[in-house]
């Protein structure tokens, strides 16, 4: 079992065909709003149906805000090095530190050639990989033999440069993604690349094992670390009811990818797909799903074996006469707060009375290991980004309504498009929130409550009243959906388009109001019962 501990990351690789470039553009942004981490193509430069990929991705970038780019992968052969080091510093450079690069060595060979390319035998196509890597490195400056150099010199069979001026150099390190298959593009992976990106069906969920021994061999041989190289995996598949590897349910899809994430050590997944509501539901269920599963099993591997907790709340401290070291180390007081709730409210009323909430005491003396302190800590994290994500909705809404008040009734064509993109994204942004939101509260009802339900009868009055709240905050949501039908079914602009935006501001404070109030209350009660009972 390997799991290499890297950060969950989690993408979208959508079909570049130019007779649906629209639908790639929107679902780029849709990735984008609704959380995902990438957006990549493949290149298939002599492909007569598809875009040229560098050209879309610089698109995609220029219509995204957060996602990173990269081709999935970039045809070496017809990509000459330097032009390609070129391209990826420039994108970088003006995406903001967005750009990536994903490096093949070609295939489908007798296309290559009718495109102009070369025709290369299995070892001259990882030798000339080798020296493009050092070739674009050296551009960017930031080869690891020669950093800083103002200058690049590699002879190879393929590709020569000699005293090649550098630059420009990307805003970040851009990380150099492999794909790779056969022994020795697995060494050559393992001693120079940054990722390790494979697809399924060429590389099936059993196979990645022994081929993960051959980069972590070539990484530690080289001094690297196995560590060193990321391990990523275009992944494909459809929602449904079979138990096959991601033909099932969300959960199914959750399981399964933190399995592989848990066994394999795989951390960035890059969805195949065209289907809008596909690519929702793996951003909205699916990634936030897998994070939680992977985060709780990391947490639970590195603590350190500790007793039972007592009953009411309170671990027993070490021994008085043991030294003040281990003292410190065994047991301490809760040290996680609660988000205080600064009673503010946009809302004239509440759809409940908070004064009616049930309060627990707070248990005498109690202390924790650091292992239990991490469930607590972890329930905090997720409502900080709830609470990170919601602040940003409503910066989009604002931005929305200014955006409305600028244009004013204009009634130009072109007006008429960013108006109708504004609420397309707005959408899309709140719609995935909501999505984020229920799936949450679905998760403690199912899973969290009825743990600690079991685990303490004591705590049925508050486990109770949150979900009653559950059940008041999702009405909230289906009067925010039911704002953004309206938005997006208007053109805009005039009293209709005023209309729905003030209603969807009220439901947005509504939303805001009652969420933020609920997951407070939240934490101030159930913050001891997970330090002693954990999430199950």
């Amino acid at each position: 079992m390997t799991d290499y501990g890297h950060e969950l990351q989690f993408g979208l690789f959508p079909s570049p065909d130019a007779d649906r470039a629209d639908q790639t553009l929107e679902l780029a942004q849709l990735a984008d709003v609704s959380g995902l981490d990438l957006v990549t193509v493949q290149d298939h430069p002599y492909n007569a149906k598809h875009l040229d990929a560098s050209t879309l991705l610089a698109v995609i970038a220029a219509r995204t805000t957060n996602v990173r780019v990269a081709a999935n992968v970039a045809n070496l052969p017809l990509r000459p090095p330097v032009v390609l080091a070129k391209s990826v510093a420039t994108l970088d450079i003006l995406s903001g530190g967005r750009a990536e690069l994903g490096l093949g060595t070609g295939a489908f060979w007798d296309a290559i050639v009718a495109a102009g390319g070369p025709r290369r035998t299995p070892k001259e196509s990882v030798d000339a990989l080798v020296e493009a890597i050092h070739i674009i490195r050296g551009v960017w400056g930031q080869s690891p033999d020669n950093p800083g150099a103002r200058s690049v010199s590699v002879t190879g069979e393929s590709y020569s440069v000699s005293g090649l001026h550098t630059g420009p150099s990307p805003l970040h390190s851009v990380e150099i993604w492999v794909g790779a298959y056969g022994p020795r593009m697995l060494r050559v992976t393992g001693r120079l690349g940054d990722g390790w990106l494979p697809s399924q069906g060429y590389a099936d969920p059993d196979a990645l094992p022994a081929m993960n021994a051959v980069i972590d061999e070539a990484a530690d041989a080289s001094g690297r670390g196995h560590q060193s190289v990321r391990r990523m995996y275009n992944v494909f598949g459809r929602f449904g009811t079979s138990a096959d590897f991601l033909q099932g349910t969300a959960s199914d899809w959750v399981e399964q990818l933190a399995e592989l994430t848990l066994t394999t050590g795989v951390s960035t997944y890059v969805l195949g797909t065209d289907d809008a509501q596909t690519v929702s539901r793996f951003a909205a269920e699916v990634a936030p799903g897998v994070r939680e599963l992977v985060a709780a099993e990391r947490a639970r591997r590195a603590a350190p074996p500790s007793p039972s907790p007592s009953k009411g709340h309170v671990v027993s401290p070490a021994p008085a006469d043991a030294p003040a070291e281990t003292r410190r180390a065994s047991h301490s007081t809760l040290r996680v707060r609660p988000t205080p709730d600064d009673g503010q409210r946009l809302s004239r009323s509440l759809p409940w009375d908070e004064t009616t909430r049930p309060v627990l005491a707070t248990p005498d003396g109690a202390a924790y290991t650091d292992y239990q302190q991490s469930a607590p800590q972890h329930l905090v994290d997720i409502h900080d980004h709830l609470r990170t994500e919601l602040a940003q909705v409503r910066d989009i809404v604002g931005q929305v309504r200014q955006g409305l008040l600028t244009v004013g009734a204009a009634r130009s064509h072109l007006n008429t498009m960013a108006m109708r993109q504004n609420n397309w994204t707005l959408g899309a942004y709140c719609e995935s929130y909501c999505r984020v939101v229920t799936g949450h509260h679905t998760l403690e009802d199912r899973s969290i409550f009825t743990h600690l339900r079991r685990s303490d009868s004591g705590l049925e009055p508050v486990l109770q009243r949150l979900e009653d709240e559950h059940h008041v905050i999702a009405d909230v949501l289906e009067q925010v959906d039911e704002a953004l039908v309206s938005l997006v079914g208007s053109d805009g602009y005039g009293t209709a388009g005023h209309a729905a935006l003030d209603e969807l501001q009220r439901a947005v404070d509504l939303l805001t109001d009652t969420l933020l109030s609920h997951l407070s209350y939240e934490e101030r009660e159930l913050l001891h019962p997970l330090a002693e009972h954990g999430f199950g």
